[in-house]
């Protein structure tokens, strides 16, 4: 009888319990005194900095009863609603459906309306109020960056992969934003190191998070050759099989980089191709020895070293390789470009250079693409719709400056990644254990503290297309080293690219980036602690 008793009293405070958890739930949803109470995030608070900020009244709150409604959307908006509710319910715990009925509240991704025209094909509108959060946008590109706006604005736990307590509140007021440059690049050399296709996924996820739109692939190099050509099978079978320090490797099957593609497009990025010619080869001339101008291969090469390698520029055959590798790499790629490289050429002659270059960038645009080469190329005539990327430094001669912004004057679209500003391989300082210091030790403020508008002199405002931030792989070789050279610098270069030259402010950014820790924790990021940045204890 005593058994029986203490089970029903067991029974009576289980259901008590319950009953109780239910009812916090409820509340919770309905706006209990700590809910009412919790300070949401202020709009003026993300990264990038938007371009307009009105604050309002009252926050929204994500509750139990919230849906995502998507007014007579197409599957595309429909797929960003998918996104963000992939995003939200394993740290809600809410099942956040995604319907096509309009309504006032809720989470409302709206296409066109009164005034969308105005921002573009990136920009959105955010507005908050107490009873939904509406994100308008002219194109789907613009609910995707609106999105990652209002992640950032709800608390960092919201990027748990499993449940958390609320509140869930988003700040009431508008955000009207669009980007200052419509080339926001982040670069990955897979060459030096391979990365698997899991692996990119992970570091288009980090670029998206900022709104970058350019997913810039360093494919081939002297350590490896990484994309699958049908014409020339032993690029990647023997040029592919190794990588710096002899590891095994590795190449894109033509299926893999359509899934890279498709992948970065749900995210959209834009992908560009680099196949880094004429320097930069050793892969491709020890899998052909044909491409050598002495007809024998080299062998294959596991050193960090550069300038020692060069395509046979007499040599017909060299025109023949190239024009196959751009056709299949046109093929396969849907964006309008095709990086050719050109840095570093050391080992080819300024006059052999000079042909090679006249005869590949014909070959580009005979396949329908218009041709990217670092800034080494202007020392030609770039082709028509060509742009250049600038990846000089403090050090980089004032001539061969002036050469990139003639080219720029003679209509040559220029992208600029500075290497002692945006290349994330760069060492922090003298005791960072990753990455390299020719370009000087960059630091997160150096990094951040520049204005590409006035970056190269005499450059034309029209021609500057946008800025990138390459990461090279000599020393990396993990999602963790990739990630603790990428963060924090890649947001402030992200910053650079969308925001308004009015925004930028390094001691009121240092406290924006500083609230960004807690979110890159709960996502798994490592981060470099700077001492520049009031991280939150």
């Amino acid at each position: 009888m005593r058994r029986s008793r203490l089970f029903c009293s067991l029974l009576l405070v289980a259901a008590a319990g319950l009953s109780t958890a239910g009812a916090q739930s409820a509340a919770a949803d309905r706006g209990s005194p700590s809910a009412r109470h919790a300070k949401p995030i202020a709009l003026d608070q993300v990264i990038p900095a938007p371009a307009s900020v009105k604050p309002g009244k009252d926050p929204y709150t994500i509750g139990h009863r919230t849906q995502i409604r998507v007014p007579g959307a197409s599957g595309e908006v429909r797929r960003v609603a998918g996104y963000l509710a992939d995003v939200l319910r394993p740290s809600t715990g809410y099942p956040l459906p995604v319907t096509g009925k309009d309504g006032r509240d809720g989470i409302v991704l709206r296409l066109g309306g009164k005034d969308a025209k105005a921002l573009g094909a990136e920009g959105y509108r955010l507005t908050s109020t107490r009873h939904a959060v509406t994100i308008t946008a002219a194109r789907p590109a613009g609910l995707f960056h609106g999105v990652q706006t209002l992640r950032q604005l709800l608390p960092p736990s919201v990027e748990k992969r499993s449940e958390r307590h609320g509140p869930w509140k988003v700040a009431g007021g508008t955000i009207s934003d669009t980007p200052r440059y419509g080339y926001r690049g982040g670069m990955i050399d897979v060459s030096r190191h391979f990365f698997t296709v899991d692996q990119l996924k992970r570091y288009i996820d980090q670029l998206a998070l900022y709104k970058y739109n350019k997913l810039h692939l360093h494919l081939t190099d002297d350590q490896g050759w990484r994309l699958q050509i049908n014409s020339w099978p032993r690029l990647a079978t023997y040029g592919g099989s190794t990588q710096v320090g002899g590891g095994p490797g590795g190449y894109y099957t033509k299926a893999q980089y359509r899934e890279i593609l498709r992948y970065a497009a749900s995210r959209y990025l834009e992908v560009i191709p680099e196949i880094d010619t004429p320097g930069h080869t050793q892969a491709a001339l020890a899998s052909y020895a044909k491409l050598n101008c002495n007809g024998v291969a080299p062998p294959i090469y596991t050193g960090v070293e550069v300038g020692f390698s060069s395509l046979c520029v007499p040599k017909k055959v060299t025109y023949e390789f190239l024009d196959d590798v751009f056709r299949e790499v046109a093929a396969l790629t849907p964006g309008p470009y095709l990086h050719i490289g050109g840095d570093e050429a050391y080992s080819t002659s300024h006059a052999d250079y000079m042909t090679f270059m006249n005869k590949a960038q014909p070959l580009v645009t005979k396949h329908k693409k218009r041709v990217i080469g670092w800034h080494q190329m202007t020392a030609v005539t770039p082709a028509k719709g060509a742009a250049v990327q600038y990846w000089g430094y403090d050090k980089t001669p004032a001539k061969e400056r002036e050469q990139v912004a003639a080219a720029a004057r003679k209509g040559a679209g220029l992208i600029l990644s500075p290497a002692d500003r945006s290349y994330l391989d760069m060492k922090y300082t003298k005791d960072t254990k990753l990455g390299k210091a020719w370009a000087g030790y960059v630091e997160v403020q150096r990094s951040y503290d520049w204005d590409p508008a006035t970056y190269l002199k005499g450059v034309p405002q029209k021609s500057i297309m946008g800025v990138e931030a390459p990461i090279w792989t000599e020393t990396l070789s993990t999602d963790q080293h990739l990630d603790y050279m990428t963060f924090p610098r890649l947001p402030g270069i992200a910053e650079l690219g969308w925001s308004p030259r009015s925004t930028h402010d390094w001691d009121t950014y240092k406290h924006r980036l500083a609230s960004q820790a807690p979110r890159w924790e709960a996502m798994g990021f490592d981060y470099y602690r700077s001492p520049q940045v009031p991280w939150r204890k």
